[in-house]
């Protein structure tokens, strides 16, 4: 009697604790909230546009109207600046060049500059407001997004020359491009996105965005096959990359420019400048919701993501106006930072 009480407790306790401890095993990990870890007081005068991370050299390139300011991303110091750039928008870097190109929009042409000193080299006229930029790799090509003239300008990395002009049917916003030899770009008058093939300079799709309105930011998801484009009227869509259809849209903040979806967390960010973050999520059926909505500053529109470390650069200051009015207010000279954000 007593041994068989003995036994009868014993598998009790090992009852309970097998229960107690099933729903813990079976929970997937959560992400931490994204906060602000750090913010870097870099002053000077001028509003931004896009900020471009160089992962490999440590480096944050943000657009500052006239120049491109230089940050070490481990130290925050600054290292330097890309200068005579009027109307800078964005950068790309060719690493295995030693080379990086910016964008000019108001004197419609690039600068070629030497990525270790930043001193520029050259300058390739392109069409009117060159905006978005990017370096294809397998290519060695530089596609340069002219806003006004609806067109891309496509650049020899090599001969530093225009091999090609791309008409668009409408005005270019981001772009990004896949493994695959594929180019992706927004078309804000026209709400698509337009596939380009990067090798033979020819348009291969144009892909209606359903409910989004002027698209603006744009990043993607290779394991997935799923682009992520912003909306002005304040939704991101999530469109299938076989097919081009918008397979779901998403609630984010008010004038967003620009989206990133970081590979390891596998979050998706959007840049609100009425002052937010939204940090979107999939499920385990394939939905995406939004996991978090950090508040930021009225302004920060734009980020850049380190895909290694998974930390987003956001940039901020205060202005003569409210930020998201048009034409855009100044900048309060001495006030622009970039926050840092990271779990």
């Amino acid at each position: 009697m007593y041994r068989q009480r003995i036994t009868t407790l014993l598998f009790a306790a090992f009852a309970v604790a097998m229960i107690g401890s099933t729903p813990v095993a079976c929970q997937e990990k959560t992400a931490e909230p994204m906060r602000v870890v750090r913010k870097l007081s870099l002053g000077g005068d001028g509003r931004w546009d896009y900020l471009t991370v160089d992962s490999q050299a440590k480096r944050l390139y943000i657009a500052r109207a006239t120049r491109f300011m230089v940050v070490n991303i481990e130290t925050s110091e600054l290292v330097g600046e890309i200068t005579d750039t009027l109307g800078a928008h964005g950068v790309a870097i060719a690493t295995e060049l030693g080379m990086g190109f910016t964008s000019n929009g108001q004197s419609n042409d690039v600068s070629v500059f030497d990525i270790k000193t930043l001193a520029v080299t050259k300058k390739i006229p392109t069409g009117q407001n060159p905006d978005a930029i990017l370096y294809h790799a397998s290519t060695r090509s530089v596609f340069v997004f002219n806003g006004q003239s609806h067109s891309v300008s496509v650049i020899d990395a090599v001969s530093l020359s225009v091999t090609a002009t791309i008409p668009l049917a409408g005005k270019p916003e981001f772009a990004v491009a896949d493994d695959h030899g594929n180019v992706y770009v927004n078309i804000a008058d026209q709400n698509t996105i337009t596939v380009i093939d990067a090798a033979s300079h020819k348009v291969k799709h144009i892909w209606p965005l359903g409910s989004c309105d002027e698209p603006t930011g744009l990043s993607i998801d290779e394991s997935k096959n799923v682009a992520f484009a912003s909306c002005g009227n304040q939704k991101l869509a999530v469109v299938d990359l076989n097919t081009g259809r918008v397979l779901q849209t998403v609630p984010i903040g008010d004038d967003c420019d620009a989206t990133a979806f970081d590979p390891n967390t596998r979050l998706v960010f959007a840049s609100n400048g009425e002052g937010s973050l939204t940090v979107i999520a999939r499920d385990e059926h394939g939905s995406y919701h939004v996991q978090q909505t950090l508040a930021t500053q009225p302004g920060s529109k734009t980020m850049a993501l380190d895909s290694r470390s998974g930390q987003v650069y956001l940039p901020t200051g205060k202005f003569s106006g409210p930020p998201t009015q048009k034409p855009r207010p100044k900048l309060i000279p001495g006030t622009f930072e970039v926050w840092v954000i990271a779990e």
